[in-house]
């Protein structure tokens, strides 16, 4: 991936000379030739890429090559960011002074900053290398490519252990008999038309495996007239593709193939093979397919004539089968990783295959158990790993040093390299900026929940998103996680029903990999507990159970990006020193840090453009922070801070503000969730997009009159709303067009909410969060086509809620709590909430009844009853959700507890079709302050639990 940190440098210098043309007025031609240098290796360094991504031979001499265009990037990145930081720390402008009035005196006095000669020197030995560079580039024969990624059609010298997979026995297989009878099931029944059925996961999972079990079952066999096989990969050519379809039709009805396929061109092969499936009932097999478009290339040639012909596809990206939906019907089978009783069998039959009668020594379980469960259910790697052991003495020293080093061994064993190498594919198959955002997954720990909002947001601090016009970098940056998700490169563990990604992580050991091409690549140190010292190139550094007594010893002035995970100290004086051995930092990631106070020169990192202290014991921010011109994430939720300093307003190019504090300590009310303080002239802040939570009894009418100017806002949070402010807070909400997110709460309780006011609300709402007094909903609820979210605590309301709100098309989640309704009955009716999944009504103590009609709330999954005292039956109608997954009650009464025994229970039936159903109890005070039962059910194993389980908020 060296074209890649080329690449990556080269857009940061068009951004540079186009954007800071100023800033560069001394140096602006220099910048120019280095970028035009730099753009002819790049094409040389594609081929590089390519050979190195198909282990071809190569030489110690283009090793040392790629090696040297790495580092002269590096040099180059390190010296721009050198020369800007030191024009904005001579010349900071004053707070009445403009950032353009800066720039223009920076230029004019640059020349005064650094001896002119120094910087002539220090350019022209950086284009002096790049010459030398681009002449060694011709020595070695490179060609000048115009391909996007690393791979290429190459002769790949490697065993792919993917075609054992094509011969094995069935007793060699383990749990597929419930995916391939599915699959049979697609196949052989359903409609006539041409139907695509897309077997999708990722590499290394048993695909092939699977769909040539599915190939070969006697049942397909015998239904379809003919059958063909076709081995995709990567590199293709459409020709050699039909004419294979061709051959093999013929060959399986035992025909002789037809003449003179073999000089003919495209268009004569697909009208051939139109011909020749003419009434024919057809099966074939497109096996590893990477082309997003690869089915509109093949699509003509495979003739629908209503005779049931069915198209098998496996893949690692899901838009391959998505791309089919165009113009056939497409199934799509997600391909699931092994249950560890599936794995640990199979590990078992390749590790003791012809030891110890197939069984694991008892002296070996644990750490054969540990390897197993480091595979994280991946086929090939149980069968790689297995196949090695088995090689092995079965001595606890070898089982533990394979344990130990398996990372290592991925890289370098012999027996792991196909698997390295297939689980490599799906990475080398990336364009630059993918790989560069695939490869910062691995700066997170092993495990680790990464927080996709905290991963986005870094990456487009890093440079990595690439502009779209009409889109922001945020969605942009979305869809690059998407686009890997898609790719089976990164898994989601966290996800709302709508399909909102939240968390997400990596595959053990799809880490490895990434681990593997940041140290080839020098793209991140990973920092751990195990080392002492780090030498070397990098501009990143991620830091992980590091000791205070080896960090303090690390200082690396070239770091841009800085992670810390799992630190016991960071002490006071450490911090002081922190930005003069860090001054080049873009990301500077605190979360979760024992950390109290930053330093009060945090302003001197000018390329800061994320600052993380959430969860950190942070109180104040130091009015330094006005100098940092770049910062678009500050990030101080679970802070300490309140008071935000008024230099913040001189943050231009802020995209989000994200600061408030929740004491998880006390019960959910008003005093739960503290804000913070903000100045007045934030109107400024033209970029920014999330701004929560704002208290807004510090700044009155004329603060909330600046909000409107903030016309780019997604999300908004405040609170401390009281009716003096009401009517400047509606004519603001008015004007954000764009906004997304809306979370009011009111002063008292008591205090009235009234949003009638608003005549034009935003059209993109999507949640609606209200906390405090309603006289009535506001009328325009109902019209939010694209809300999904409602929530509405301490309302009151005398009416009934559900008639205004039971026919928004997009809701799927809606929370009714907290004495948010007056009355005695709620009632869901027939047709109501289309799209609603989860649900939860919370301490409504005048409510008596729920009443759920048949065929309402129909897509229902997650259903919360909690703490309603006058709520004394089993609601009724439970039984008709039939798509309920998890019911939740709170703090039954222990008549109606008793009544959902499954033993005994009179009302049991009423439930006995939900999947997970948790009693939950108040213990003590805290939103975390509940004693759970898990209900026995008929689908769950008998089991009751002590456990705490947070409610949701």
């Amino acid at each position: 991936m060296a074209e890649g940190v080329v690449s990556l440098l080269i857009d940061k210098l068009i951004s540079l000379l186009s954007r800071e043309a100023t800033l560069l007025q001394d140096i602006h031609e220099e910048v120019a030739d280095i970028k035009d240098e730099l753009e002819s290796i790049q094409s040389f360094l594609k081929d590089a890429d390519a050979r190195a991504a198909a282990e071809e031979d190569i030489s110690e001499g283009v090793k040392t090559w790629v090696k040297q265009v790495r580092e002269v990037a590096f040099r180059i990145d390190v010296f721009m960011d050198e020369y800007l930081l030191h024009v904005a720390q001579h010349h900071y402008p004053h707070p009445r002074q403009g950032f353009s009035s800066f720039l223009q005196k920076s230029a004019r006095l640059i020349t005064m900053l650094i001896p002119h000669h120094e910087i002539a020197v220090k350019v022209q030995k950086i284009k002096s290398l790049l010459q030398k560079i681009k002449e060694r580039s011709e020595k070695y024969g490179f060609q000048s490519t115009g391909l996007g990624s690393s791979s290429s059609a190459r002769n790949v010298r490697w065993h792919d252990p993917r075609k054992d997979s094509l011969y094995l026995d069935d007793r060699d297989v383990v749990g597929i008999e419930s995916p391939r009878d599915e699959l049979i099931g697609w196949l052989v029944e359903g409609q006539s038309h041409r139907t695509v059925v897309s077997v999708v996961g990722m590499g290394g999972l048993g695909k092939t495996t699977l769909v040539k079990k599915v190939y070969d079952h006697q049942m397909v066999r015998g239904y379809f007239d003919c059958h063909a096989w076709i081995p995709v990969s990567q590199s293709y050519n459409i020709e050699d593709l039909l004419r294979s379809i061709i051959k093999q039709f013929c060959n399986s009805r035992k025909e002789p193939p037809l003449l003179g396929i073999d000089v003919m061109e495209e268009e004569s092969l697909v009208k051939k093979l139109r011909d020749y499936l003419w009434q024919k009932r057809y099966v074939v097999v497109f096996d590893d397919v990477w082309k997003i478009d690869f089915w509109e290339g093949i699509k003509h040639a495979l003739l629908d004539s209503h005779m049931g012909g069915r198209i098998l596809i496996t893949t690692r990206n899901r838009e391959v089968a998505s791309f089919c939906k165009k113009s056939s019907p497409v199934h799509v089978y997600e391909l699931q990783a092994l249950p560890f009783n599936k794995a640990w069998e199979l590990f078992r039959k390749r590790a003791f295959q012809f030891d110890f009668g197939g069984q694991c020594p008892q002296a070996l379980k644990n750490l054969s158990i540990d390897i197993v469960k480091k595979c994280e259910g991946l086929p090939l790697a149980i069968v790689a790993i297995g196949g090695l052991l088995s090689t092995k003495d079965k001595t606890i020293i070898e089982w533990k040093n394979l344990h130990d080093s398996l990372g290592f061994q991925f890289g370098r064993n012999p027996h792991l390299a196909g698997v390295n190498k297939i689980l490599s594919l799906s990475y080398e198959d990336l364009p630059y900026n993918l790989k560069s955002c695939f490869l910062y997954l691995g700066m997170y720990p092993e495990d680790y929940l990464i927080n996709s909002a905290r991963l986005i947001r870094q990456w487009i601090a890093e440079g990595f998103v690439k502009e779209i016009e009409g889109k922001t970098l945020e969605q942009v940056s979305r869809e690059y996680l998407i686009e890997l998700i898609h790719r089976n490169l990164v898994q989601v563990s966290k996800a709302d029903f709508d399909g909102k990604v939240r968390q997400c992580r990596l595959h053990d050991l799809l880490r490895e990999i990434s681990l593997q091409k940041m140290k080839d690549l020098s793209f991140c140190y990973n920092f751990s507990k195990h080392e002492s010292s780090f030498e070397g190139l990098t501009r990143r550094m991620s830091v992980d159970g590091v000791s205070y007594a080896v960090l303090k010893g690390f200082e690396d002035t070239h770091i841009h990006s800085l992670l810390l995970f799992n630190l016991d100290e960071l002490p006071k004086f450490y911090m002081n020193t922190f930005c003069a051995n860090f001054k080049l930092l873009k990301v500077m990631d605190f979360e979760d840090a024992p950390l109290d106070c930053i330093p009060e020169d945090v302003g001197n990192l000018f390329h800061l453009r994320y600052l993380s202290l959430r969860n950190t014991k942070v109180k104040m921010l130091p009015k330094s922070i006005g100098k940092l011109q770049n910062l678009e994430t500050l990030d101080l939720k679970q802070s300490l801070v309140f008071d935000i300093p008024v230099e913040i307003n001189m943050l231009h190019k802020l995209r989000h503000l994200i600061a408030y504090h929740c004491n998880k300590q006390i019960d959910f009310s008003l005093a739960y969730q503290t804000g913070v303080k903000i100045q007045k002239g934030v109107g400024c802040l033209k970029y920014l997009q999330k701004l929560c939570v704002v208290e807004l009894n510090h700044g009155g009418v004329d603060l909330i009159e600046e909000l409107g100017k903030l016309r780019q806002l997604r999300k908004l949070g405040i609170k401390n709303l009281s009716k003096e402010t009401m009517k400047a807070l509606c004519a603001s909400i008015e004007k954000m067009n764009h906004l997304q997110s809306l979370d009011i709460a009111s002063i008292r309780e008591d205090e009235i909410i009234d949003l009638q006011s608003i005549s034009s609300p935003p059209q993109c709402l999507q949640r609606l969060y209200i906390i405090g007094r309603l006289e009535k909903l506001p009328d325009w609820i109902p019209k939010l086509q694209h809300l999904a979210k409602l929530a509405i605590c301490w309302s009151r309301l005398n009416e009934d809620p559900l008639e205004v709100i039971q026919n928004l098309p997009s809701l799927w989640k809606l929370t009714i709590a907290y004495q948010a309704y007056n009355g005695e009955q709620l009632h869901f009716k027939v047709g109501g909430f289309p799209k609603l999944k989860e649900l939860r009504l919370d301490y409504l103590n005048a409510v008596h009844s729920l009443l759920i009609d048949e065929e309402a709330l129909p897509l229902l999954e997650d259903l919360f009853i909690g703490l309603s005292p006058l709520l004394k039956e089993v609601p009724s109608g439970i039984q008709h959700l039939r798509n309920l997954k998890v019911l939740r009650i709170v703090g039954l009464p222990k008549e109606l507890e008793e009544s959902l025994d499954p033993e005994q229970g009179s009302h049991y039936w009423i439930v006995e079709h939900v999947p997970a159903i948790f009693l939950q109890h108040k213990v003590r005070t805290g939103i975390c302050g509940y004693d759970t039962h898990i209900l026995r059910s008929k689908h769950l194993t008998l089991s009751r639990v002590q456990t705490t389980m947070c409610q949701l908020e």
